[in-house]
């Protein structure tokens, strides 16, 4: 890593084109790089999303000592020594759940169940779940509150076998050192598995999971002397599927290794109960159906209704309303507008946009009042 930089001393690089470059995972050279920047051998650049090198790394590229891949014994048994955690409590009562973040969520029936309490009993007969959907329609939310003990991976089209299973990473004295990844740490410590977005994965890389997934319930890792992983009691796999998310594509071998898959659609309904403006919901209700019906192919989903809630509370509910409309795809955005003027009553709401500069007297201005200077002009 750092021989690279140092390669390349005026080019600030990505952690996408340094992955590219080395063969490695993005999390194994995210984790690389960033321990070049905490040891002052490399500098982060902007928001840190660009790395360079500096005076140090070239340097840090002659006296690294690199341990091949394959040099370090395995740490499979004590990977599998690790306490299980308690399998998470079922939840019985249909009342809110705290998440980890902090946030409410509202349970909502599934099979005469709360869908908490379902997918609990799920795991507990270790039957994989694929739950699909638009996005903002609480899918994640769910599994959240459903397992405490949750690992999430976020997946996309960069998502490689090593970000599953795990990489070779650099260690602060500059030799590689395996590193486990949440599949086989979920295996090994009996935890819920969430597979966010699994179809914007490639088939291939979802493929090193499969055997996790059946009756064998256990992987081997090859890049890592060939090891096999036993998954232990408690392991369960979920995965999310937004089916209109360009580049998602649900495979017959994915969709064959999960046993129940549930659709999860926007409560209107909660909306109501959670006093979001009622003239919206009734928009995004009939948008909804415009979209059932083939004819839109976009509708607010919980998430932008709870999104238009705090936006209100600070800005009004002129600007909530272009905001409503301005998060629309550019294609759906008219008949958005359309919707919104008829519904909730309002005339030529447009997206978001800023306007003319203030003057400085302006801006001192509390919000709707008005300066000399336009009283002047009104007289």
């Amino acid at each position: 890593m750092a021989r690279m930089l140092a390669d390349r001393p005026a080019d600030p690089l990505t952690i996408g084109e340094i992955s590219k470059a080395l063969g490695h995972s993005h999390g194994a050279v995210q984790q690389a790089v960033t321990t070049l920047v905490r040891r002052g051998e490399a500098d982060q650049l902007g928001a840190g999303k660009q790395f360079r090198a500096n005076g140090k790394t070239a340097a840090a590229a002659q006296a690294a000592v690199i341990s091949p891949p394959g040099t370090h014994s395995p740490r499979a048994q004590a990977a599998m020594a690790r306490t299980t955690p308690p399998a998470a409590t079922t939840p019985k009562q249909p009342g809110p759940i705290r998440r980890a973040g902090g946030q409410l969520y509202h349970p909502r029936e599934l099979a005469d169940l709360p869908d908490v309490e379902a997918l609990n009993r799920l795991r507990d007969a270790d039957v994989p779940v694929l739950l699909y959907g638009p996005p903002g329609t609480g899918k994640t939310s769910l599994v959240e509150a459903a397992f405490p003990d949750l690992i999430t991976v976020a997946g996309d089209g960069d998502t490689t076998v090593g970000d599953l299973i795990g990489d070779y990473t650099l260690d602060d004295s500059g030799g590689y050192v395996w590193q486990y990844g949440p599949l086989v740490t979920a295996m090994t410590e009996g935890r819920a598995l969430l597979i966010d977005d699994a179809t914007l994965i490639s088939p291939k890389v979802l493929a090193s999971m499969y055997p996790a997934m059946d009756g064998r319930r256990q992987i081997q890792v090859k890049a890592h002397k060939g090891e096999t992983v036993q998954a232990m009691q408690g392991f369960f796999v979920v995965a999310g599927h937004n089916p209109g998310v360009h580049g998602a594509v649900l495979t017959e071998a994915l969709a064959s290794r999960f046993s129940v898959q549930i659709q999860v659609g926007t409560d209107y309904d909660l909306a109501l109960a959670l006093k979001i403006d009622a003239r919206v919901v009734r928009v995004a209700r009939n948008l909804a159906r415009q979209v059932e019906l083939g004819e839109l192919g976009w509708a607010p989903q919980l998430r932008e209704l709870l999104s238009y809630q705090r936006t209100e509370a600070v800005l009004g509910t002129k600007a909530a309303l272009g905001n409503l409309v301005g998060i629309a795809p550019l294609e759906d955005r008219d008949a958005v507008a359309a919707a919104v003027s008829k519904i909730a009553g309002v005339q030529q709401v447009a997206p978001l946009t800023l306007g003319r500069q203030l003057s400085a007297s302006a801006a001192q201005q509390p919000p709707g009042s008005t300066s000399s200077a336009q009283r002047g002009r009104s007289r």
